[in-house]
């Protein structure tokens, strides 16, 4: 497979047999190379399977068809993988970073982790949670050891970052292209926009319904960074697109009938991590070992809540908060 990579793999691609290496020394596996084998890792992962009770952008939607922190990760990973090929670029370390850029969301989507940013006295960022998630908390503890390449990419997907190789900047850009294309897509669904009100100057540029857009999007990454070492879009696509996010923002992502729900939610999350505080003894096994060997608890609390899914944060709310049926025995 490294033979082949080596053979196929354009000139500015990132070799599995050039990786950085892992915080662990491990013994090579004989059929999977290094970045497959991450992808691999991530993908049998509690904090993967996680996500598909995790809030995307709807909360408590009424249907099946919105998209969850899951399926938000495979629109990206497929769009990444996309291009990636196109541009003979490493799909395993692609595939790895897109499938864990968003293993440290919490539940209730950003409003969670704007409660535990305030909250955590070191603050909280999803994709520096999804680092110490694949380093230090799954596995009971151990971490899944990936290698440098696949953390960089998952630690700098955010807009404010760079990632060091291409394959890591092509998820940041698809990370991008896929929320702002299926959020319009729920959007539409939800009621909460149509397409006509999307300003007609962006649609002439991108295209006319959430297919078209995705597929202008891929195509002018595809051409622009063909040949150049560089992940870009050109610059009348780039500022379309920069300019349908901020047009989102406006219109969905702070839309109060989108975000109805929110106010509660984020109380909800106050009221749990005011909990573990005062007993940390409730806390799982796990995290309040991890306590005993010194790390702060506001930390661990966070750590704990922030994995909780959607449904498990609102039973345990339940569990601690709401009365129950007296029962004599």
């Amino acid at each position: 497979m490294e033979f082949l990579e080596r053979a196929n793999l354009s000139p500015f691609a990132t070799l599995s047999e050039n990786s950085r290496g892992r915080e662990r020394e491990e013994e090579q596996c004989d059929i999977r190379p290094v970045f497959q084998r991450d992808r691999d890792r991530i993908l049998h992962s509690k904090a993967f399977r996680r996500m598909k009770h995790k809030t995307q952008v709807f909360l408590t939607p009424q249907g099946d068809h919105y998209r969850t922190r899951l399926t938000h990760t495979l629109e990206v990973n497929q769009t990444a993988r996309t291009i990636a090929k196109a541009l003979r670029l490493n799909e395993d370390l692609t595939e790895a970073i897109a499938l864990g850029h968003d293993l440290g969301h919490t539940p209730f989507g950003h409003a969670g982790e704007e409660v535990l940013n305030r909250l955590c006295s070191g603050g909280f960022l999803h994709n520096e949670q999804s680092v110490r998630i694949v380093e230090k908390l799954e596995k009971q503890g151990k971490g899944l050891n990936l290698t440098w390449e696949v953390r960089d990419g998952i630690l700098n997907h955010q807009t404010a970052s760079m990632p060091a190789t291409p394959e890591g900047r092509i998820v940041r850009l698809s990370d991008k292209i896929a929320y702002i294309n299926h959020d319009i897509d729920d959007a539409i669904r939800a009621h909460v926009l149509c397409e006509e009100e999307i300003p007609l100057e962006y649609r002439r540029v991108l295209g006319f319904s959430t297919r078209e857009r995705l597929n202008t999007l891929i195509h002018d990454m595809i051409i622009s960074s063909q040949g150049t070492g560089e992940i870009q879009l050109s610059s009348k696509v780039e500022q379309a697109m920069r300019c349908l996010r901020v047009f989102m923002f406006e219109h969905v992502y702070r839309n109060s009938r989108a975000k109805g729900e929110e106010l509660k939610a984020k109380e909800l999350l106050k009221r749990l991590f005011s909990y573990y505080m005062e007993e940390p003894s409730r806390l799982p096994e796990q995290f309040y070992a991890m306590r005993e060997r010194g790390e702060a608890l506001d930390r661990v609390v966070c750590d704990y809540i922030a994995g909780m899914t959607d449904q498990y944060a609102i039973a345990k709310f339940e569990e601690f908060f709401m009365p129950k049926a007296w029962q004599a025995l």
